[in-house]
């Protein structure tokens, strides 16, 4: 950005926002290994997680998008091997992030012990089975690390809380607390709980708890560092930052000349920029996006970037669906051009496209480009071939490329 300019079209900020996330230009050439890994979720600073398995676990796909096909084994050895480079916390929701950041949430796990905000409910389950907690804690030590199945505590499945045992509830209030930690992940992706001492490197145990006002601004750096331009809301979504001393941190870090603020043409309320963000002239990128990939997790962020309403049809009734089940959005340089609800069909071989539609932005090119990209896909799934339903406006044109 030009000295003293202190705006930004849409577009600027669009190409800012690509930019920050990966996705404004091509991918790497070559095999991409452990060392790109590791940088692409540096720059994204969190990956969320979730156990659908429809397409691929939604951890997987963030990568893929970013760096093509690389092996999907590398991320397992990556975030539950060892040595241990990444950490699982509530950073977003569930996520992974680098492990010598996970002091920086220490603030949240003292929430957790203290019923602050959201914590309530923790709290009081550590407090009030207090005795069942402590059993639990006792078992991990004596045992090593354990998943909730291996654990014969308290009361079995039950109404409430997803349907969670007792000794379920009391590994991941722990978890929260930040007195257990993720060992490890089965192939069913079952959450092996151990002490952090056992599980984490010991530069990060050993690392200085650094205190909350200073942990919180450092976060809300870096989500300013993975958006490029954010919104107030933005910056506050990213890391789920707490309402009480937003304001005040967010202040701080003007002041400080860690954040820019800038308006952005159509962008109701101030907006932030990184210093160090990178302003391309244009986007040329093209990417298949999970559901959950921080590029469009914040449903407001996505309509203020591309003018797209999107919604994950999962959580919403069949008759009620407009694109599909597992609908992922096609990025084509600098807009969504098409939604495709996608499934693995892992039985037949193949990557089933069971719905194609084009967005306005839509051009000649796009079932050519989304083609090849479903062909990445599946070939980095392990799949065969890509199957079109005829359901959607873009599947007969999509049909015919594949």
């Amino acid at each position: 950005m030009a000295r003293g300019k202190d705006s930004l079209s849409a577009g600027e900020a669009r190409r800012i926002a690509l930019a920050a996330q990966g996705l404004a230009g091509p991918r790497p050439q070559g095999a991409p290994g452990r060392a790109q890994l590791l940088k692409t979720l540096d720059r994204l600073g969190v990956v969320q997680i979730d156990s659908v398995n429809v397409v691929s676990r939604t951890h997987y796909l963030p990568f893929f998008s970013r760096l093509g096909a690389y092996p999907r084994e590398l991320l397992d050895q990556t975030a539950w091997g060892r040595p241990k480079r990444l950490a699982e916390y509530w950073c977003h929701e569930a996520a992974l992030l680098p492990a010598a950041r996970h002091p920086l949430f220490r603030w949240r796990m003292e929430d957790a012990r203290a019923g602050i905000g959201t914590w309530r409910g923790v709290a009081r389950f550590l407090r009030e089975r207090r005795d069942l907690v402590d059993r639990a804690l006792e078992e991990v030590r004596a045992r090593g690390p354990i998943s909730a199945a291996e654990l014969e505590l308290g009361e079995k499945r039950q109404g409430g809380w997803w349907g969670w045992s007792d000794a379920k509830r009391a590994l991941e209030c722990l978890f929260w607390a930040g007195e257990l930690t993720t060992a490890t992940r089965r192939a069913t992706f079952e959450r092996v709980y151990g002490l952090p001492e056992m599980v984490l490197p010991r530069s990060v145990l050993d690392a200085p708890t650094p205190p909350r006002e200073e942990a919180q601004r450092q976060l809300i750096a870096l989500a300013a560092r993975a958006m490029g331009v954010a919104g107030e809301l933005d910056l506050k979504v990213y890391f789920r930052m707490p309402v009480e001393g937003f304001k005040a941190r967010l202040a701080e870090l003007v002041e400080a000349g860690t954040l820019l603020p800038v308006t952005v043409k159509g962008w109701r309320g101030p907006a932030y920029l990184d210093p160090a963000a990178r302003h391309p002239r244009r986007a040329g990128g093209q990417a298949l996006l999970s559901p959950f990939d921080n590029l469009i997790w914040f449903r407001d962020r996505t309509e203020r970037l591309f003018g797209l309403r999107y919604r994950i049809g999962i959580y919403t009734p069949a008759h009620k669906r407009e694109h599909g089940y597992y609908v992922l959005p096609f990025l084509e340089g600098e807009a969504v051009t098409a939604r495709v609800d996608l499934k693995a069909d892992r039985k037949a071989g193949v990557l089933l496209v069971q719905a194609a539609h084009a967005e306005p932005g839509a051009t000649p090119e796009t079932p050519a480009r989304l083609a090849t990209e479903l062909r990445l896909m599946a070939g980095w799934l392990g799949l065969s071939d890509v199957v079109v339903q005829p359901r959607g406006g873009l599947a007969e044109a999509l049909a015919a490329e594949l």
